[in-house]
């Protein structure tokens, strides 16, 4: 069954790139991304703040990235969640970290430089931070309730991703496991009405919080913040309702008029040949209209 797990950020890189190669060639790079956010709490006050986020870029995005991406370069990337897991080599515990695997990234600085933001600009300044997945629930909803009396409800939805080994020729599956965080009323509803199984749709944001275990050491879960939560596959009575109207309105209806066959548009052997005339193919692209 397929899924969906897509996240697009647009952001600030905070370091300079480093390019890597792998053992067959490959290059490989990360970045480090700052998203600044300004979002309404449900009380309607207004928060603000800023996001990390952990990218790898693969192939040629990776030395494209290496040659032109500096410190406060402005990029877009849409990509995936990936989760890596491991064991610690020292404590034994089991670690995991969650980054984002670019599939498509857009250099959005000019090439004289960045803009001066425009005096009395506030709401199309913000940077985007959005994850959308389709997936299953791993488990039955938790709600709890905070010290503050506000409902908060975790679950855990499993996007699944197949794709051909270039080299094999074999299909591999890797699942992906995300942690759900939903708040206020709808996280009521979803623990009252949702279990284990349950198909959905999520749109919201991509959080990172640190914690510390009991022993001290620091980590960090990385969460998606819901701002959209739909169950999927289930009956709705309007489109029932224009379904059957549609139904019936074929029933009652006659039968569609015969297609008229179109004319022949064979050419006679004793017709002058047709002379096409011939197309010159140019790129709207122009060099000096690239930002790099």
């Amino acid at each position: 069954m397929f899924s969906y797990n897509r996240v697009q950020i647009i952001g600030y890189q905070t370091q300079p790139v480093t390019l890597r190669q792998t053992p067959n060639g490959s290059s490989v790079t990360d970045l480090n991304l700052v998203v600044p956010y300004k979002f309404k709490s449900d009380t309607g006050e207004m928060l603000s703040g800023r996001s990390f986020h952990a990218v790898t870029l693969w192939g040629p995005m990776a030395d494209i990235a290496s040659q032109y991406i500096r410190p406060g370069s402005q990029i877009f990337i849409s990509g995936r969640l990936q989760t890596d897991t491991w064991e610690d080599e020292q404590s034994e515990e089991k670690r995991s970290k969650t980054k984002i695997i670019a599939l498509d990234m857009i250099m959005l600085d000019p090439k004289d430089g960045q803009i001066k933001a425009p005096a009395g600009a506030k709401s199309i300044l913000n940077c985007v931070n959005r994850a959308d997945i389709v997936g299953n629930l791993t488990r039955d909803p938790e709600l709890r309730t905070t010290t503050n009396g506000k409902k908060v409800l975790t679950l855990g939805v499993a996007t699944n991703e197949r794709w051909k080994d270039k080299n094999s020729g074999e299909y591999n599956e890797r699942v992906e496991f995300h942690n759900v965080v939903i708040w206020g009323d709808q996280a009521e509803e979803i623990n009252s009405t949702l279990k284990k199984g349950n198909r959905v749709f999520v749109n919201g944001r991509v959080q990172t919080r640190g914690w510390e275990t009991p022993s001290g050491a620091k980590r960090t879960t990385t969460e998606i913040i819901a701002d959209e939560f739909l169950l999927l596959g289930v009956e709705n009575a309007v489109a029932q309702e224009s379904v059957q109207a549609e139904a019936a309105r074929s029933e009652s209806g006659s039968a569609p008029a015969p297609t008229a066959k179109p004319k022949s548009s064979k050419i006679s052997d004793e017709s002058e040949p047709v002379t096409v005339p011939e197309v010159k193919y140019s790129s709207e692209i122009k060099a000096e209209d690239l930002p790099f």
